[in-house]
């Protein structure tokens, strides 16, 4: 018998999707604006580490990452956060950073606050995983409305304080998915205070730190870090799937303080499976090196331009700060994907699916998300087609 916690979940958002469009035949040449994965090309010196390490396939890797690996991640946040932390003691490698996000509430979910069964706090719309890993712990996901009235950044500090108390874990995500928008300094700073006095630590998903317009947002560790905080308050994830257009490399990080990520090892020392030593030769390699980060950012600018020129005067368009998914409003999610999928061969996500009815309304309802992954000129074709299906 499955756990009855499980038995209501909806199917995951890409066969909600499958079901809704594979029915009917595209209307044109396929375009996929769903799925966040990057087609930029990876750096081709890459295939040579793994050509002279290949040797590293025949030995079982080191379960929390080689120490190589863990130094370089650690040089690369002194560089990007200024702030110094032990690699034997601060952060541990992963296998992207599904698998630490989940694991995170596994390793340090207590089974009570405050005599009750404990809370979760999940941004709404949210990635999946967030849902899961509360409910693999029987704790209560309280999804808080990520919308344009706060700023597209769920408002935690105005939760009730009979619901603070219960708080044992916030996730986080920002730069934020659906939305690209970017929690600034002091939303970090006033987040930490607000752990601090309810006695809960912050999940941080930054796994789209690296593509920015701009400035580079602030990090959480970054923010904690400055203020002198316990850094067990904070948890980052990070990968180089985005940032290095690695998503097939599966390749993370988490870090944070000493009593955090040594949990975090012992959970991992019995369920985790570690990535093998070649490929973490690349991953030290790739954390190592800017440059290709570089010309990634250069070509999600002009594509996020596009956009600015296609939507700028759609009132309800916003611009978003970072990522690469555009945050479409429509009359009807599912309406507006099954449209463009039956009459252009676009494929869209519905924003329902990723986010969870509260009170019987569903704050992705009406939006659209849209990945702009593909090559500049299909991404132009296809944002023009939504532009003249949405707005005309």
């Amino acid at each position: 018998m499955f756990p009855e916690r499980f038995s209501n979940l909806p199917a995951y958002p890409f066969e909600r999707l499958r079901v809704l469009l594979d029915p009917h035949a595209p209307g044109g040449v396929g375009l996929p604006m769903t799925i966040g994965e990057p087609t930029h090309a990876f750096p081709q010196w890459i295939l040579q580490i793994i050509q002279d390490n290949s040797a590293g396939f025949n030995f079982y890797p080191p379960n929390n990452g080689a120490p190589e690996l863990r130094s370089a991640i650690t040089t690369w946040i002194k560089q990007r956060y200024g702030a110094c932390l032990d690699p034997d003691k601060n952060v541990i490698a992963l296998n992207g950073t599904r698998e630490g996000l989940y694991n995170a509430a596994m390793a340090l979910c207590p089974e009570t606050k405050v005599g009750k069964p404990p809370v979760i706090l999940v941004p709404n719309p949210f990635y999946q995983v967030y849902m899961f890993a509360a409910l693999s712990v029987g704790a209560y996901p309280k999804f808080v409305p990520a919308i344009r009235e706060t700023g597209f950044l769920p408002d935690y500090a105005g939760l009730k304080p009979e619901i603070l108390d219960r708080v044992a874990l916030a996730y986080i995500c920002s730069p934020a998915n659906p939305q690209g928008a970017v929690a600034d300094r002091s939303y970090w700073q006033d987040l930490i205070r607000l752990a601090e006095k309810y006695d809960f630590c912050i999940l941080a998903d930054e796994c789209y730190s690296e593509i920015y317009r701009t400035a580079p947002p602030v990090g959480a560790l970054q923010a904690a870090h400055e203020m002198g905080a316990d850094l067990n308050r904070v948890m980052i994830f990070h990968s180089l799937s985005k940032r290095s257009n690695l998503p097939g490399l599966r390749s993370g990080f988490a870090a944070s303080g000493k009593k955090a990520i040594s949990q975090m090892k012992k959970m991992r020392a019995y369920s985790g499976a570690p990535l093998p030593l070649p490929l973490q030769k690349v991953a030290e390699a790739v954390w190592s090196d800017e440059k290709h980060v570089q010309e990634n950012r250069r070509l999600y600018a002009e594509k996020f331009l596009l956009a600015d020129d296609i939507f700028g005067d759609v009132a309800e368009y916003t611009s978003p700060k970072a990522g690469f998914f555009l945050w479409l409003s429509c009359q009807n999610g599912e309406e507006t994907a099954l449209k463009l999928w039956k009459e252009y061969g676009i494929r869209v996500l519905p924003g329902r699916y990723l986010s969870q009815n509260v009170n019987n309304q569903n704050v992705g309802d009406k939006y659209i998300r849209v990945a702009l992954v593909a090559p500049k000129d299909q991404i132009e074709m296809g944002l023009r087609k939504l532009r003249n299906c949405l707005y005309n």
